[in-house]
């Protein structure tokens, strides 16, 4: 069975989406349509702009979003599930039916511009904790007195942490005494995927709720369950808290195998994906939409 997963934040790359829009007819009216939807023209940024041009919170996140979903369009997919890392969930729900394009990219562009009002707000950050069990982390964060919580869950010995910057600070020292291989902050603008989320998550819920939701064409596995969703009103409730709650990536690969996957396909910028899957079951086939 195929399984395609869809990536999240930092795959961006200059010059992404690029081949798409000079190869597809398909393609470039989408690109098209989404520099009308957001109002200004997001594939110059995409296809001419700097790496740091690309980190801009109102550019990145659309920027993976419309490359995974546009390849998803013009390629030969044919999903018997789908599942996203964290922005890329809302990739896979457009790429399976659930969500339009037009509303896939309006969330995401207001997803995008929320999360950088909340880490404005409240200034935090992130940490990747690696060569320790999830529960070694676990429990150093929750003995810690500032907010500190485990964020991705990515593979076996490698766990994201998210928290106020004391709070990282703490957790990582504390971290590689308890023999981490590394602990290593993040360069991000915030503490995603924890409580200190909660002004954008009030603020998505508020876009989510007034948004059609469909019928998908296949379960999605959805990050904040690591099971297979197919219920409308589930799939969004699940969305609407996914930005205070940690990505269970491990999980979610590991159900998606026990309900009978075998091929993971990658389908956006980047191979991330790919190795994170790889390292969660060794015997899964993997690769890039082509």
């Amino acid at each position: 069975m195929k399984a395609y997963v869809f990536p999240g934040q930092g795959a961006q790359f200059p010059g992404m989406a690029k081949d798409l829009y000079e190869g597809s007819e398909k393609a470039k009216e989408l690109l098209e349509q989404a520099n009308d939807i957001l109002g200004f023209r997001i594939t110059d940024t995409m296809f001419e702009g700097s790496a740091e041009e690309l980190k801009q919170t109102k550019v990145t996140q659309p920027a993976i979003f419309l490359h995974s979903v546009v390849l998803a369009a013009v390629s030969d997919f044919t999903p018997d599930m789908v599942a996203g890392h964290s922005l890329g969930e809302f990739s896979a729900l457009v790429a399976n039916g659930v969500l339009s394009f037009e509303d896939g990219l309006r969330l995401v562009s207001q997803r995008a511009q929320a999360m950088q009002k909340a880490c404005e707000v409240n200034p935090s950050t992130m940490a990747a904790i690696l060569g320790l069990d999830d529960d070694v982390v676990e429990n150093i964060c929750s003995g810690i007195d500032e907010v500190v919580v485990a964020a991705n869950y990515n593979c076996p010995g490698q766990l994201v942490i998210s928290g106020s910057h004391k709070g990282i600070e703490i957790a990582c020292e504390q971290a590689k005494e308890a023999g981490a291989r590394r602990a290593l902050p993040l360069p991000v603008g915030g503490a995603f995927h924890s409580p200190l989320m909660e002004p954008a998550r009030v603020q998505l819920e508020a876009a989510i709720d007034t948004t059609n939701f469909n019928q998908g064409s296949c379960p999605v596995y959805q990050n904040v369950t690591a099971k297979a969703e197919t219920d409308i009103a589930q799939i969004k409730e699940n969305l609407k808290i996914q930005l205070t709650a940690p990505v269970r990536w491990t999980q979610s690969v590991q159900s998606m195998v026990a309900d009978g996957a075998t091929d993971f396909i990658e389908c956006g910028p980047g191979k991330v994906l790919q190795g994170l899957v790889k390292k969660i079951h060794r015997e899964a086939e993997v690769s890039s939409v082509a």
